[in-house]
């Protein structure tokens, strides 16, 4: 299981914009030849926890939630082992405690980026996140 951290959420008016970080402990996404899902999942207050965007180390495959697409980018520094979840046009309902987490693809990996994100945002272990507050 890989250790990540996530940093950069805070208080901030409608409309303005916030960079999430998330740093993987002692892994960068460029040491494993099959490669890695990479998310950032949400949970707002008495909702589930839902998939906000998820790709692969290479980005060739990316999905984002229908609420934030246009929006919201996701993006990896793969020698860092980083992953950022660039915010625009934030929305009050864009409010919640922001996690992320990164997954090594198997050898002979019959998951997609879409499955992988829907199945992690239902069943995956978490840290601490990084909360957002988004005033209107």
């Amino acid at each position: 299981e890989v250790q990540v951290v996530e940093s950069g959420g805070g208080a901030v008016q409608a409309g303005g914009s916030l960079r999430l970080s998330c740093a993987a402990s002692g892994f960068t996404f460029d040491d494993h030849a099959a490669g890695w899902f990479l998310g950032w999942f949400r949970q707002a207050p008495g909702k589930e926890r839902e998939g906000v965007s998820c790709t692969s180390e290479s980005g060739s495959s990316t999905v984002y939630a229908d609420s934030v697409k246009g929006r919201f980018t996701i993006s990896s520094d793969n020698a860092k082992g980083t992953i950022y979840l660039q915010m625009n046009s934030l929305t009050a309902e864009d409010t919640a405690v922001y996690y992320c987490a990164a997954e090594k693809k198997r050898s002979f990996e019959v998951r997609n980026v879409n499955s992988w994100c829907k199945r992690t945002a239902a069943s995956g272990s978490w840290g601490q996140g990084t909360q957002v507050n988004v005033s209107s």
